[in-house]
């Protein structure tokens, strides 16, 4: 059997991260892409020659060429400029959205049967212009945003009460932006509502750390951005896809009137399986959080406008 291929358009921080994560896993042969000559190259073959190490078999090459990506049957997209401090992830969009149009133009035309996972920030934006541009269904187009949030959120919540990360589950839902959803009703530990663990306002003040958590990493980088868990996050997307693992993830998804939003990508729960994103998970929100949901909504919206004039300037 044919191992299966996975583009991974963009070679910096998340790019090498992503691919090391799938010779790891042995999900298939990795094609590391970007527009710096001698980047892709050189980290996959620092890749290769870990292989005798950890024993995995997988090629992986690096091009600047979109023809190498032919075939692929994922496509993961990180490429454009990141946040420095100061900056927020909407700050990057006149810059990213010129780019990503490029690189929908490049998938489109040498992968169009691709299972295409947007990482690029502003999330929202990016993976709607994904969308448009490569005319793909809104099955095989999907934005990672709330696996990495509601990461987060359980990090935090393990560690406030000295618990395994495997013992919370969480969910943040909505854009990827500072004005982020955590669903405080859906998060328990070990079936243990939240609330009657840690106090609302510490939660206020646990949740609060969640939307700015990016903002708090490049605060410490200074000159980079998280990669680690939005590389993680992605793979794992990966993953349940090419298993057909039927996995329920929080990912922006394109919605239809699920959740009462109508043409908008927005961060809700998934699942993920051979076709896709096969289904839209509809949870119960408190009256707070569908406020919360709403106002998420309304910025996500206004994102998506602002770009539509940047890409009609230029």
């Amino acid at each position: 059997m044919a191992r299966k291929k996975i583009a991974l358009i963009g070679a910096g921080a998340i790019g090498g991260t992503m691919a090391h994560l799938c010779a790891l896993k042995g999900l298939g042969d990795v094609v590391l892409y970007d527009v710096i000559d001698g980047l892709p190259q050189g980290k996959a073959l620092d890749l290769l020659q870990s292989a005798p190490i950890e024993n995995f078999d997988i090629e992986i090459t690096g091009s600047t060429k979109y023809e190498d990506i032919a075939g692929a049957d994922v496509c993961i997209v990180t490429a454009g400029i990141v946040r420095k401090p100061g900056m927020s992830r909407d700050d990057l969009l006149g810059t990213n959205a010129k780019i990503l149009r490029q690189v929908a133009e490049g998938i489109k035309t040498y992968a169009p049967n691709a299972f295409v996972i947007a990482i690029t920030n502003p999330l929202d934006a990016m993976v709607t212009l994904t969308k448009r541009a490569t005319g793909f269904p809104k099955n095989r187009v999907v934005g990672q945003s709330g696996i990495l949030d509601s990461s987060r959120y359980r990090t935090f919540i393990a560690q406030e009460l000295k618990v395994s990360v495997a013992s919370v589950s969480a969910v943040v839902l909505g854009g990827h932006g500072d004005d982020m959803v955590p669903v405080r009703s859906s998060c328990q530990v070990s079936g243990v509502p939240i609330t009657k663990l840690i106090s609302s306002q510490r939660l206020d003040e646990i949740e609060a750390r969640v939307r700015n958590a990016g903002g708090e990493i490049i605060s410490l980088l200074k000159t980079a951005s998280a990669f680690y868990s939005p590389a993680s996050a992605a793979i794992r997307m990966t993953q349940a896809y090419l298993m057909d693992k039927k996995e329920i993830l929080p990912c922006a998804a394109y919605l239809e009137g699920e959740y009462g939003v109508h043409g908008y990508y927005f961060g809700v729960p998934v699942m993920i399986g051979a076709g896709g994103i096969e289904k839209v998970i509809e949870i119960e929100l408190s009256p707070q959080e569908k406020k919360a949901f709403e106002d998420s909504l309304a910025h996500v919206k206004d994102l998506v406008q602002a770009m539509d004039r940047v890409l009609g300037a230029g």
